[in-house]
């Protein structure tokens, strides 16, 4: 896919290497993670990611580099709505916080093979008709603007979704959790001992979904910044593997964000104007370096502005 092969190998080392970390020495025991920690953890997540694009410029050029950066930012700032749901999931399964975290390592996996099948697919498109950058554009435009003027709904009701009702008529699924276990057998009315789904798989399965219908919006978006596979590949799933860690460091202050989403709104509208300000201008594309700063300045405005318009009156 124009990138060598070794350099495949090291980036999915280095995934493996962090999930196998994860899960096998830092969180063998399942346990309520503290927000001190999640921090500690997204820290260190981002620095890996942040990090990896040295090793994209040592190999590459500035240019790749910078639409890394590009790339990686603007997944793990999309990420923060898939939160939103996430806590939502949780909440509606009553999944306790110790169990939480492996819910999350499991649907990571899941995540890193759904996008690897997507992006795959797209780069392939992309690479035999590029003017399907031009759809995704307007996709990405048309989903900023509905997003800026679209009011704040109620919380989904869960219970109705096409999706847990399919999965509850073809499961066996028990009322109540089982420990960290996925699947358990019992016996059945019949007294037959068969294989039950606990309200933990469903939760991962509701998860899944989720990240399944996020990407719809963040891979398109990434592959208008750039159309070579590694760097949206590693950019995608470097930024989400430190959803976990960043799920547990906002999930008690998300309404701390909450005017980040009219961020969100210019930055998906800015994104997929791009490719036509590039043609304006009569460029060959929009200069990397500029789309990095743009989209920093952006978020930083969110950001700054939901800290300021969200913080508690001063008591008198």
């Amino acid at each position: 896919m124009g990138t060598p092969v070794w350099m495949w190998l090291v980036f999915m080392g280095a995934v493996l290497t962090l999930l196998a970390l994860d899960l096998g020495v830092f969180n063998k025991e399942d346990r309520e993670i503290e927000i001190g920690a999640s921090l500690k953890m997204s820290a260190f997540y981002i620095s890996i990611g942040l990090a990896f694009s040295g090793f994209v410029w040592w190999q590459m050029t500035p240019e790749a580099t910078a639409a890394y950066l590009t790339a990686f930012v603007i997944e793990k700032t999309l990420a923060l709505d898939n939160i939103f749901v996430i806590a939502l999931i949780f909440s509606f399964f009553a999944i306790p916080r110790k169990y939480q975290h492996r819910v999350l390592f499991w649907g990571i996996l899941g995540v890193i093979v759904l996008r690897g099948i997507m992006i795959g697919l797209g780069a392939g498109i992309v690479a035999n008709y590029h003017w399907v950058l031009y759809i995704f554009a307007l996709f990405l435009i048309f989903t900023g603007i509905k997003m800026l003027f679209a009011k704040d709904d109620e919380e989904p009701d869960l219970s109705k979704n096409p999706i847990l009702r399919f999965a509850k008529s073809k499961l066996r699924v028990t009322e109540e959790l089982h420990g960290n276990r996925f699947l358990v057998k019992l016996p059945d009315a019949a007294g037959k001992v068969v294989t039950h789904a606990t309200p933990l798989l469903l939760a991962l399965v509701m998860i899944e979904f989720a990240d399944l219908i996020f990407a719809v919006d963040s891979v398109p978006a990434v592959f208008t910044i750039t159309t070579d596979p590694f760097i949206v590949y590693s950019s995608n799933i470097f930024a989400i593997l430190g959803l976990r860690a960043l799920y547990f460091a906002l999930s008690a202050i998300l309404h701390r964000f909450a005017y980040l989403k009219y961020a969100l709104s210019v930055l998906l509208i800015f994104i997929g104007s791009k490719l036509f300000i590039a043609d304006l201008m009569g460029w060959e594309k929009f200069p990397p370096m500029w789309s990095l700063g743009i989209t920093f300045s952006i978020l930083a405005a969110g950001v700054i502005v939901s800290l300021v318009k969200t913080k508690a009156p001063e008591k008198v």
